[in-house]
């Protein structure tokens, strides 16, 4: 799918300025099945990072309050957004009410035997599953992917290849990096899907992703 949003002039300033890592990157046009993906996150970061959504840097969002790091490189999809399409499908799958998309770009955990040692990079990875989880009243899924090629993990297909302690390393990093004493948080996950659920969410949010994203497009197509 064409990135209308850097077409053409965004093109252009792209080969002067960094491009934005949500916007101005390509998803790929093997999306769903393989995709491009901004890592924010690596296993071995005591810092939460995320990306700033308005220059889009990297910034410290906060301290790790515990010693647990994420146990996966960790980021998100470029072109995609949790909105409507989004949230019913949440709501569909889960049997809740009231769900809303939580407004960013999906997240994605890619496993791989390598280690890589810092974030703000881009690489190739295929969703083989995920978990649905639910923070507050929003739909916060976590999409489950390997390394493009990965000598150990490049060959999982689905979520069932993939051993049962990992999956649950990631649910409890998930379920607890945020807490507080004294302040628990209204986090739940609701079930693990398969790749294609996964799919799924990678479809919808790309639409929601242009439904919301293409006013902008037009208003940059006549500067």
């Amino acid at each position: 799918m064409s990135n209308k949003l850097m077409d053409p002039i965004g093109r252009l300033m792209g080969l002067r300025y960094k491009s934005h890592p949500w916007h101005g990157v390509e998803i790929g046009s093997e999306a769903p099945q393989v995709l491009t993906c901004f890592v924010e996150m690596v296993t071995t970061d005591t810092v939460k990072y995320e990306v700033d959504k308005e220059t889009g840097y990297l910034r410290i969002d906060r301290p790790q309050k515990y010693s647990n790091t994420v146990p996966a490189l960790y980021g998100f999809i470029p072109q995609t957004f949790s909105a409507e399409r989004v949230a019913e499908f949440c709501m569909e799958k889960s049997g809740k009410e009231n769900i809303k998309g939580d407004q960013d770009p999906i997240d994605i955990c890619i496993l791989t035997e390598k280690q890589i040692v810092h974030g703000d990079i881009l690489v190739k990875a295929r969703p083989i599953g995920g978990f649905r989880m639910i923070d507050g009243n929003e739909s916060d899924d976590k999409i489950i992917a390997v390394l493009n090629g990965d000598a150990v993990y490049g060959n999982y297909k689905d979520i069932e290849d993939c051993p049962t302690l990992i999956i649950d390393r990631l649910k409890h990093y998930f379920l607890t990096y945020k807490d507080l004493p004294g302040n628990p948080r209204d986090v739940e996950i609701t079930h693990t899907f398969g790749i294609d659920e996964a799919h799924e969410v990678i479809r919808r949010s790309m639409e929601d992703y242009h439904h919301k994203f293409d006013n902008l497009a037009s208003a940059l197509s006549n500067v």
